[in-house]
Order: structure tokens, then C-alpha cells, then sequence
């Protein structure tokens, strides 16, 4: 049995800790200083996540940020990560004080940053981070691939990947937390699993933008019901795209056609808030209208993304190898219309 202490009481970090209880773990899940309201309601209504739509098990731990650091204080075995890319600082301010040497940090965000003038995923970012803070040996794993958090908490099957450049660290995390409904596999290259993890979601706002492309001649009843022809290609595009990117940047092809890449892709591409800000660009909507008017008050990590690492896109590559994501990096950065370089 494992201590485990989730930060971040979101869709994800709550939905990872019913695996995590079913290895017989002790979990803690501890909201953010912005998420008193929404852990008072769970601890009010039986475990109940309103996001999850599901009652998480009776044996889960709930807790207000108030009680954080006495948590970490005590003796913990592994700390995750389930606050946005944004909070990636806040996140390593809250476990710098307590953090203990190699104590295995999993980061189940997805997301890059830009320190300098540098392209960096958030593991580096948090290693850099604690090391500034006097903690050179950082013990950091991610997890990522086609996981819905409300599936993982109705137990629905469900692959991903654990990535540490150390590989004995990953069989030790799949140990603690695969079951039989959650099964992982293992990587060691952490740089490419988040890469991939985190593009995915501007090339998934691409795919989605298939289902609305108003440069077609033929009627909408006929695009809606056809699109798909469209969208095959630009799935097949993205990839290729992605492997190249992800290449550039340090990480392996050959993770792109795993579950980091090309899974979460298809997760992403068939439903959800990237491939829905897609529909609605493809339909002809600026960025800032679409947001406005029909996502007002709903994240879309593929468009902050863009938002947070285009500049840099557009200094380092190429645009006649990477013609799709340069069309949507302009699109959301520039707030353009949306228009596809096949």
C-alpha cells in the first residue's frame, strides 16, 4: 500500500484516484485554493463529483487546500499532479517546502511551456522549478493517452502510458496503479510522450474543423453526413505532421503511433471541447467570436496552447513542413479565419 496524494480535484486527478484506491492505496485527493466550493460539495453530497457526474468511492479522502501542507508533512509515496498547465507553478510552490528527495512525482497535465526563449515540457518546467528551490534529485513520471476522465471513473477500459527516462521507475508506478480496467505500459521517452500528449489537442481542433469547412461547394446536409472524407486526410496529415514535430523537439517517432500520440488523437478528434472550437472555426467563426459566443466559460487546452507556444512555433519550423499547424497556430494567435494549407 502506497500513500498517494493527488493536487487538483478536476475531471482527471479525481477519476485517476479510482485505480489508484483499487490497489488497495491510501488516496488523498486535495483541491486547489480555487476549488474550495467544488471539494465542500463533494464532501457534502457522499463523495458525489459534479464533473464526473459519479459517486467516487466512500474510501477517497477529500480535502480543502487549508489542510495541504500538514498532508505533505506526513509521510507521503507519490505525488500527483492534476492542476491545469497554468498551475504547473502554483503546483511546485505548494511541494517545494515538503518535498522529500525522489519522492515520484506523476504529471497527468498535458501542456507545454516557454521558459526564455525555449520550447520546454511541464516535467522540465517542474524539475527546473524545485531545483531553483533546492531540490536537485526530482523523481518526475507522466502519464498520458486516450483516457476521458468520467470513463476511467465508471471503470470503463482503459489504456495509457507511464513515461520516466528511468524505466525501472515506470514498472514500479504500473504496479501501483494498473488494474484491470487501467492498464498501462511503459516508456522511457518522457519528452516524446509529452509532446505528443499536448499537441494532439491543436491537431484534434484541425480534425474537428472537417465537420464544419464551409469552402465546399456541396450543401450542408451533404458535408455534414460526408465530412469524414475530409477528416480522414487530415488525420492522416497530423500524424505525419506530429511525428516531425515531435522529432524536432527531442522526442521519437515511434511514440506518436502509440497511445500518447496517435490514441489521444482519436479521442480528442471524435468528441470533445478541441474538435467543438474546430467545428465552429471550420464553420467560418473567428477564435474570439466562437469563444465568446459558444464556449464562454469552457477550457479549450488546444487553443491556449496555441495561445502560449505559437510564437515560438512560428520562429523554429518550417511552414511548408508543418502547413496544418501553422494554419491554426495563425488562426487562434492572429484570430484569423480558419484556412486549411493542404
Amino acid at each position: 500500500m502506497k500513500k498517494i496524494i493527488i493536487i487538483g480535484a478536476g475531471a482527471m486527478g479525481s477519476a485517476f484516484a479510482v485505480p489508484c484506491l483499487d490497489n488497495q492505496n491510501e488516496v488523498t485527493l486535495v483541491g486547489t485554493h480555487l476549488e474550495d466550493d467544488l471539494i465542500n460539495n463533494i464532501q457534502l453530497n457522499n463523495n458525489f463529483h459534479p464533473a464526473l457526474n459519479i459517486e467516487l468511492p466512500s474510501k477517497l479522502k477529500v480535502e480543502k487546500f487549508k489542510k495541504l501542507q500538514s498532508i505533505l508533512e506526513s509521510k507521503v509515496d507519490i505525488i500527483v499532479a492534476g492542476v491545469s498547465s497554468v498551475g504547473i507553478e502554483w503546483f511546485v510552490n505548494q511541494i517545494s517546502k515538503n518535498y522529500k528527495k525522489n519522492i515520484p512525482i506523476i504529471l497527468l497535465t498535458k501542456g507545454l511551456a516557454i521558459e526564455g526563449n525555449e520550447l520546454i515540457t511541464l516535467s522540465d518546467k517542474i524539475k527546473k522549478l524545485l531545483k531553483e528551490k533546492g531540490h536537485e534529485e526530482v523523481n518526475i513520471s507522466a502519464i498520458k493517452g486516450p483516457c476521458l476522465a468520467a470513463g476511467l471513473a465508471y471503470k470503463m477500459r482503459t489504456g495509457t502510458v507511464i513515461a520516466n527516462p528511468d524505466i525501472k521507475e515506470t514498472e514500479k508506478l504500473k504496479k501501483i496503479i494498473s488494474t484491470y480496467y487501467y492498464s498501462t505500459e511503459v516508456s522511457d521517452d518522457l519528452t516524446g510522450i509529452e509532446l505528443s500528449g499536448a499537441i494532439k489537442n491543436i491537431y484534434s481542433m484541425l480534425i474537428g474543423a472537417s465537420e464544419g469547412l464551409s469552402n465546399s461547394k456541396a450543401p450542408k446536409e451533404i458535408q455534414s453526413k460526408y465530412y469524414l472524407n475530409t477528416s480522414a486526410s487530415l488525420i492522416h496529415r497530423s500524424i505525419s505532421e506530429m511525428v516531425e514535430f515531435v522529432s524536432f523537439y527531442g522526442g521519437r517517432a515511434e511514440t506518436v503511433y502509440g497511445l500518447a500520440g496517435l490514441g489521444d488523437l482519436y479521442v480528442s478528434a471524435i468528441g470533445g471541447r478541441n474538435s467543438l472550437m474546430g467545428k465552429y472555426l471550420g464553420e467560418g467563426y473567428l477564435y474570439k467570436e466562437a469563444k465568446e459566443k459558444f464556449m464562454k466559460n469552457i477550457t479549450v487546452e488546444g487553443a491556449q496552447l496555441a495561445l502560449e507556444i505559437g510564437p515560438k512555433i512560428l520562429q523554429d519550423l518550417n511552414s511548408k513542413h508543418f502547413p496544418l499547424m501553422f494554419s491554426m497556430l495563425h488562426t487562434i494567435c492572429e484570430n484569423k479565419k480558419l484556412e486549411i494549407q493542404w
